[in-house]
This record gives C-alpha cells, sequence and structure tokens, in this order.
C-alpha cells in the first residue's frame, strides 16, 4: 500500500480541529485562536515531537512507521474505524482486531482522564496494564513500564516474588489459585495459537508453583470485590474495584476506591501527595 499523504493530512487536520483539550484530558488553558487542538498539544498526546506531527498535516516527511500511527490514533481518541482508515491512509493494513487488542477506544480513554484524583487503570484480558491514572501509578508503581511476557501480571506473579508485596500475604494463596484459572480458561477460549497458551507454556517451564496450581485445573474463580494493597509507605489499603468492560476489545477499566471514613480512605488522600514518586526507581 502507498502513502495517501494528502488525505492523511486532511483526516489528522479534520480530526484535530474536532477535539477540545477537555476532550483528551487537557485544562482548557487560555482564549484559543484556533478552533480545536493546536498540533503542540496533539505532538505530546502522541508522544512525538511536533515537527514530525505538523510535517504529516502539511504532507511532508517520511512514511510513519505502524507504531508511529498507533501512537497519533491513540493520541487523537480515533474510534476503530477510525483508526484502521488512519492506517491506510499511511500505507498500512490495519492491526487484527480481537481479544489481543491494546488499542484503547476513545470512551474508555474519556472516562480514565476524568479520574484524575482516583486509582485506576486499563488492563488487557491478559492483565496487561495499558494505562493508568496518576494516583495509580502512585499506588502500584508504573505497570506500563514491563516488556514482553512481563506485561501481564498473572506471568509476573509467577516468575518476579517482588510482584507480590504489593499484595497482603493472605491474599496470595488465592490469587495464585485466581491467575491460573483465569489463565487456563483465556486459553481455552483463544486457542492452542495464541498469547494466552504461549504464557501457560513459558510458566510451566519457569514456575513449579504454576505446573503444582495448573494441576489443580480450577475454572471459574472470580476476582473479589475488595482488594487488599500493600503501599511502602502507607501499609495495607482495603480498596473496593470496580470494573467496566469494553466488549469489543475485551478490555477492562478498574477503578479503585475506600469507603468514606474509613482508614484506607484517608490513606487515599495522603497517596494524593505522596504521588508516585515513592515507587520510583
Amino acid at each position: 500500500m502507498e502513502i495517501d499523504r494528502a488525505g492523511l493530512a486532511e483526516f489528522l487536520r479534520r480530526r484535530r480541529e474536532s477535539l477540545q483539550p477537555s476532550d483528551v484530558g487537557l485544562p482548557q488553558g487560555v482564549r484559543r485562536r484556533t478552533s480545536g487542538l493546536r498540533r503542540e498539544e496533539v505532538a505530546v498526546l502522541c508522544n512525538m515531537s511536533a515537527d514530525y506531527y505538523s510535517r504529516l498535516e502539511r504532507e511532508r516527511g517520511p512514511q510513519p512507521s505502524e507504531q508511529m500511527v498507533t501512537a497519533i490514533a491513540q493520541g487523537l481518541h480515533l474510534s476503530l474505524a477510525e483508526r484502521d482508515h488512519l492506517f491506510r491512509l499511511a500505507g498500512h493494513n490495519p492491526p487484527a482486531r480481537g481479544g489481543a487488542a491494546e488499542y484503547i477506544s476513545p470512551g474508555m480513554l474519556r472516562i480514565l482522564d476524568r479520574l484524575d484524583d482516583t486509582p485506576a487503570e486499563i488492563v488487557t484480558e491478559l492483565g496487561e496494564t495499558l494505562r493508568q491514572t496518576r494516583l495509580g501509578v502512585a499506588l502500584t508503581g508504573d505497570l506500563t513500564r514491563f516488556s514482553g511476557p512481563e506485561r501481564s501480571l498473572g506471568f509476573r506473579w509467577f516468575t518476579d516474588p517482588s510482584t507480590r508485596a504489593l499484595y497482603a500475604t493472605e491474599e496470595h494463596e488465592f490469587l495464585t489459585r485466581l491467575f491460573a484459572a483465569g489463565l487456563r480458561e483465556l486459553a481455552t477460549k483463544r486457542g492452542s495459537g495464541s498469547r494466552a497458551a504461549q504464557f501457560v507454556e513459558l510458566l510451566q517451564e519457569r514456575s513449579a508453583e504454576f505446573r503444582d496450581t495448573w494441576a489443580l485445573h480450577e475454572v471459574g474463580l472470580r476476582p473479589r470485590d475488595t482488594k487488599h494493597f500493600v503501599h511502602p509507605e502507607l501499609g495495607e489499603l482495603e480498596l473496593s474495584c470496580q470494573s467496566l468492560l469494553d466488549a469489543e476489545s475485551s478490555q477492562m477499566l478498574l477503578v479503585y476506591t475506600a469507603v468514606p471514613g474509613s482508614e484506607s480512605y484517608e490513606k487515599l488522600q495522603l497517596l494524593s501527595v505522596i504521588g508516585p514518586q515513592a515507587l520510583r526507581g
């Protein structure tokens, strides 16, 4: 496929001009001379230089890579149909849709953008954190930093002992069974060639605990509504977890809250002051 520079430039410009700062979680700021977002703001949202993005809108520069197109689509909060159209304009085949999708829908992003005062995250069906709020990072650390199979919480549970430090000890036995059972269901649902099936093979090689738990052949376990996190400075927090499922992508928005007036509620207030710095490094 060849890049359609004129079509790409026009599409990007129209989508940028149709968005307001509040649509993408940015402050409104001072009076604007142009409609929609500025090119510089879009560049920040897409994690690229303003010069690179500006050249695309001016029908110049190199053909953007698939990674760049994905970043632009996510930054502009495009729907899946718009994302696929953008890929074709840029001269690429659109990514396959399905359970392995990592593209976050605009609606899910808009909800997350409005949860700045609440720990929240968007995860894939394999437990890979795609996006966190500021307080989400403060609670558990930056979970988007991992790569490969280690991006999955369930995979790290059996391969990285430090993962368990974030959860109360009395929860460990249940979580071990939960992650194994969930992976079994997912591997069966997605089939032998899926990433879930690949994770099963890797974990059977690397973890004796996983092999023992896998042998129980449990299915049907579901996460508990109440989570017991352990923060390095604030100690244990008892939080309720509400979830919102995006059925098309199988992604979940997880929001963690505490009962008003409880000790954990007070700790969440402190967490907003401490911020993410306590869990860096």
